[in-house]
């Protein structure tokens, strides 16, 4: 896994460069002491699976940086500011770090991020557990459980049989994190749950959602890759 660490701190840039070295599955790209110049960087390198952020930076913030970003890869936050810890979470980031940083907590957030995050690992059976914003609690939400993802401006909203939560992050990014074995999106707002299809209509199809059916638009880009997709027997 590729990543950059992004900190003005240049002692807690040596102690993850330490960190990251010792762990076999990273490969350090780079290291940037403001995000300026870490922006400019992935724009070279398209590779770039991980950033470990600091919050406070000159200039443009972490959480302004991550914002500025079309396509975020997978974040961990690294703060000596525990107040930031929740609103770290409306970014979908993937862990939140508290400096001084031990290499024990390192390993954690680490494998974290492989255990969720690997495209191999979620591409399967949709088990795994995400945490979610809501209010001023983290709530868990296995994934297969998400019915339909729909977009919302900058935001997506991620529907269940029982709720809704509604977290920062783009479409292409969700889509690229969702085990495709179980979602696959209908249309540039929508993805959802294979698995709560009721039928397929010209230009829609329904899903259950808890005891209703929804009708969800299907765009024509996406129609062909939905029927490939599905088990479809015809006379």
């Amino acid at each position: 896994m590729n990543c950059i660490i992004v900190d003005d701190d240049k002692l807690t840039c040596k102690i993850l460069e330490g960190y990251v070295t010792k762990y076999a599955s990273l490969n350090l790209i780079g290291i940037f002491n403001d995000p300026i110049s870490a922006r400019n960087a992935l724009t070279k390198h398209k590779d770039i699976d991980l950033i470990l952020l600091d919050i406070k930076m000159p200039e443009m913030d972490g959480f302004d940086f991550i914002t500025s970003l079309d396509h975020p890869p997978n974040i961990i936050i690294v703060s000596g500011g525990g107040e930031f810890a929740l609103k770290a979470f409306d970014f979908n980031v993937v862990d939140f770090l508290l400096k001084p940083i031990s290499y024990a907590r390192f390993c954690k957030a680490i494998d974290k991020t492989m255990r969720f995050f690997s495209t191999k690992e979620i591409a399967t059976t949709g088990d795994e557990e995400i945490f979610i914003k809501k209010g001023s609690s983290l709530v868990k939400l296995k994934l297969r459980d998400i019915v339909f993802v729909e977009a919302l401006e900058n935001y997506v909203t991620l529907n269940t049989n029982t709720d809704k939560y509604t977290i920062h992050f783009t479409m292409k990014a969700i889509e690229n994190q969702l085990p495709s074995g179980v979602f696959i999106r209908v249309h540039r707002s929508f993805i959802i749950n294979k698995s709560m299809i009721q039928a397929i209509k010209e230009n829609s199809l329904d899903i259950s959602i808890g005891h209703a059916v929804k009708n969800i638009p299907v765009g024509k880009s996406f129609k062909d890759s939905l029927l490939n997709d599905i088990n479809v027997m015809a006379r």
